[in-house]
């Protein structure tokens, strides 16, 4: 037996040896050697840890994600108690989408390395994109206890603050993070963006360009620096930068690939057929369908495609004009150009002063009008209510107010109130239970179309930064529009006014997060108009 085993092992290899050469190859990014060095182990010893655990890490590294979970699974099976292999199976599960068994992943690493700052941080991460941030930022701070120069956790921990409405603590983790690594373009970009959460535009635009010019390709900054320029004024270069939306990872994918060529005002329009599509919110739209009738007015047949909640609502602009509107989802007719809507003031070159606005150019279709004038209760003024938008919107928290702080307005008798909200949330739907004075008509509204309608019956509009904001404004009906401290950049800066929509009286917060003041004017408004 033993001389036969002797000569059996005599052709091995040296294992040890092949184990070195392949880390040595691994780390002089030579993956296919290392793969093939790692193969030739596992010939000899199938159950080899050391093996089985690199080729799962330099498959991650290859993004094939199912020979990572393959191979970093056995080698679990070998040894259950890596912290690393651990750690390195909750990398390859979130890359998947497996978030859940990812966290468990890690959570099963830490129990062998408690204090692992780059599992506490891969672990905060999982926790950031489940929008678990109490979680995700106790863990960032974790990872920053052990290790306080950690960049990654530093700048996610900054984004994480932001989830929080946290700009000014934001800023913070963003600079220590700058320390450390100078000049990074994201890290300028992430900071920007929270300088414009803080309405300071101007330093925000400082970083926009240092990231730029450091990584002069980089989309998210120049789209950054497009919304920063158009909240300024200055639309020539606005307009053009909100072109790199397109190259954000937020925007990619919504890309529409046609065959046929974009317009952008190029090329004469007499004569073509041009397709006009929706791009983003439903506020969106209704802002920008004012540019179809001036594309028609050019000798365009046009066609619109845009949200099926808003075509009902969108179909009247084709009284008078060569307009299609048709919903999305619903066959296209041939078309010879395409435009997304939010590209149309770069098309047309809009500025400030040339902003189209022949308002009404939106009207609640005559049948409606009738059958909600018999289920409004009489009496007035009117006064319709929207207080809160999507919760799902980046910019939510600052946007939205609950319904508990306005009411207050509710107690006029004189004015009788009309809640225009849908999907109202269920700390709202308690509120309202005592506000009967606040008749909630949002539930009973099948799409645009009915909500125009009930507009157009009441005297004036209070609404935060929602669709019905725009829809309000589009009619020509008074609204009044609540604003964060910092502004979407349409509402631009420093006025109570709007060149959008002439009727609109905006009403801003003075300080960051100040309800109370914008409250306070609106008992002005509203006692105003009651009397």
């Amino acid at each position: 037996m033993s001389a036969k085993w002797k000569n059996a092992s005599a052709g091995m290899p040296n294992l040890s040896r092949l184990q070195r050469q392949a880390y040595s190859a691994f780390e002089e990014r030579d993956l296919d050697r290392a793969a093939k060095l790692c193969a030739g182990i596992l010939e000899y010893r199938p159950e080899d840890f050391d093996a089985l655990h690199l080729l799962g890490v330099l498959n991650f590294q290859r993004h094939r994600l199912t020979e990572a979970l393959r191979f970093l699974s056995q080698a679990l099976r070998v040894n259950s108690t890596s912290a690393d292999a651990m750690s390195n199976l909750g990398l390859a599960l979130h890359a998947t989408g497996r978030l859940e068994e990812a966290i468990a992943s890690y959570r099963n690493a830490l129990k062998f390395a408690p204090d692992h700052p780059e599992i506490l941080y891969n672990l905060a991460n999982t926790y950031l994109e489940l929008n678990r941030i109490d979680d995700a930022l106790s863990h960032f701070d974790a990872a920053l206890a052990k290790t306080p120069d950690h960049v990654g956790a530093l700048v996610n921990r900054g984004n994480t603050l932001l989830r929080f409405n946290r700009p000014v603590e934001a800023i913070a983790s963003y600079d220590a993070a700058l320390a450390k690594m100078p000049g990074h373009p994201q890290i300028l970009t992430n900071r920007g963006h929270a300088l414009r959460r803080l309405d300071r535009p101007v330093e925000a635009l400082a970083g926009f360009e240092a990231a730029i010019a450091a990584k002069p390709d980089f989309a998210e900054a120049h789209f950054e620096a497009g919304m920063t320029r158009l909240s300024l004024g200055d639309f020539a270069a606005g307009w053009k930068a909100y072109e790199w939306r397109w190259r954000t990872a937020a925007f990619a994918a919504q890309r529409r690939q046609f065959q046929k060529p974009l317009w952008m005002g190029d090329a004469p329009a007499t004569g073509k057929t041009i397709l006009l599509h929706a791009e983003q919110g439903f506020g969106d739209t209704i802002q920008f369908i004012r540019y179809a009738p001036l594309l028609a007015g050019q000798g365009a047949k046009v066609i619109c495609e845009v949200q099926p909640e808003l075509q009902p609502l969108l179909a009247q602009i084709e009284n008078g004009h060569d307009i299609t509107v048709i919903a999305k989802g619903a066959p296209l007719p041939a078309f010879d150009l395409h435009c997304p809507l939010l590209s149309l003031p770069l098309a047309f070159g809009t500025q400030p002063a040339t902003i189209p606005a022949a308002i009404p150019y939106l009207a609640a279709p005559a049948e409606l009008l009738e059958q909600w004038r018999d289920r409004l209760p009489p009496g007035g003024p009117r006064v319709g209510f929207v207080w809160s938008g999507q919760p799902s919107h980046k910019n939510d928290a600052n946007r939205s107010i609950p319904l508990k702080r306005l009411a207050g307005l509710f107690e006029n008798p004189q004015l009788r109130c009309f809640s225009l909200q849908s999907g109202m949330r269920v700390a709202d739907q308690d509120v309202l239970k005592g506000l009967p004075n606040l008749i909630h008509l949002g539930d009973s509204f099948r799409d645009f179309a009915d909500t125009a309608a009930v507009i157009a019956l009441l005297d004036v509009v209070v609404s935060v930064d929602t669709a019905v904001a725009h829809l309000a404004g589009a009619m020509g009906k008074p609204v009044v529009i609540l604003l964060p401290y910092a502004a979407d950049f349409r509402w631009l800066r420093g006025r109570d006014d709007s060149p959008w929509y002439p009727q609109a009286k905006l009403v801003r917060q003075p300080e960051f997060g100040d309800w109370d003041s914008v409250i306070g004017c609106l008992h002005d408004e509203l006692r105003h108009l009651a009397g």
